[in-house]
């Protein structure tokens, strides 16, 4: 039996990468300012901070399922009904589908690598796809309507697809590189998660003293400058993802975070009021925050 005083002198070891991936949820939400997106000082209408913490501390057990390398599909599905476990619906399914692969990666392998988190993700089978379908039946998801060749295979349907699904033999890699050029998660899982492990360079680059929450901001904004959102391009027409884009790339190019806060507060007061969400640079970001914490490359 192990007493408290024994408890308080056995050494702590390294976060296990499921805790690195729920850690990586908190401070993507804690970032500040994040223009657009539900950040410590801003809530959208039906969607506020509290939502997204309890989305992630909802998340563990099926990040713990990868962890313990369930396969795909599977784990994804119980972190997001994990995650729907709160009244603002969806917090973190994008995220979910970038941390799940990659917390798989890292405790298979041992560390995470472009290379390794790409063997993962073509290694899916039809019954990840199906496991990704049945999670849109735990939350109201965002998506843009399918060709009409692909309705039967319309993600909205939920696990009604699966029949189709199986037919066809479709895995979750073919849904998502099917999803290309329009969706950027589905990019990042045929293009070796690239900007997600960008993002952890640039976390891993910028100075240690100051609060991993700014650093986070920071990158994220550094992000949307990089490439327009495509949840703003589906949502609101590809011209206003790329004003957004062009704004934030004009802020991050004078680092306008730490010289004129107050540009880049009015930058994300004016995109909330419009209702204009970058959530897939969020999505990407936390991303980043993950495989930097999982290098020792972000120390918090």
């Amino acid at each position: 039996m192990v007493t408290p005083d024994q408890e308080e002198t056995t050494p702590k070891g390294p976060r296990s990468p499921a805790e690195n991936a729920e850690l990586a949820l908190l401070l993507e939400v804690a970032g500040t300012p994040k223009p657009g997106n539900v950040d410590r000082e801003r809530d959208l209408e039906e969607l506020w901070f509290e939502h997204f913490l309890a989305g992630a501390v909802g998340s563990r057990r099926g990040l713990k399922r990868a962890e313990a390398g369930a396969p795909v599909g599977a784990a994804f599905e119980t972190a997001v009904a994990g995650m729907a476990n709160q009244r603002g619906g969806n917090t973190q399914f994008g995220c979910l589908l970038l941390l799940v692969p990659l917390v798989r990666t890292a405790a298979a392998e041992g560390s995470v690598r472009p290379a390794l988190a790409t063997n993962t993700v073509e290694a899916t089978t039809v019954e990840d796809a199906a496991g990704f379908y049945r999670a849109f039946d735990h939350v109201d998801v965002f998506v843009e309507d399918p060709p009409a060749a692909l309705e039967p295979l319309d993600v909205r349907r939920g696990a009604a697809a699966i029949p189709a699904l199986e037919e066809r033999g479709v895995t979750l890699y073919d849904v998502m590189e099917a999803s290309v050029p329009g969706d950027d998660i589905a990019r990042e899982w045929v293009t070796g998660f690239d900007r997600s492990f960008r993002a952890a360079q640039w976390l891993e680059s910028l100075e240690a003293q100051r609060p991993a929450t700014d650093r986070v901001a920071q990158v994220f904004l550094r992000l949307l400058g990089e490439r327009p959102d495509t949840l703003i391009a589906s949502k609101h027409g590809e011209a206003i993802a790329q004003e957004v884009s062009d704004c934030a790339a004009e802020l991050a190019g004078v680092d306008a975070f730490r010289t004129d806060r107050e540009r880049v507060d009015t930058f994300a007061d004016d995109l909330c009021e419009r209702g204009i969400n970058p959530g897939t640079t969020a999505d990407i970001t936390a991303a980043g925050i993950f495989i930097a914490l999982e290098r020792g490359g972000l120390e918090v």
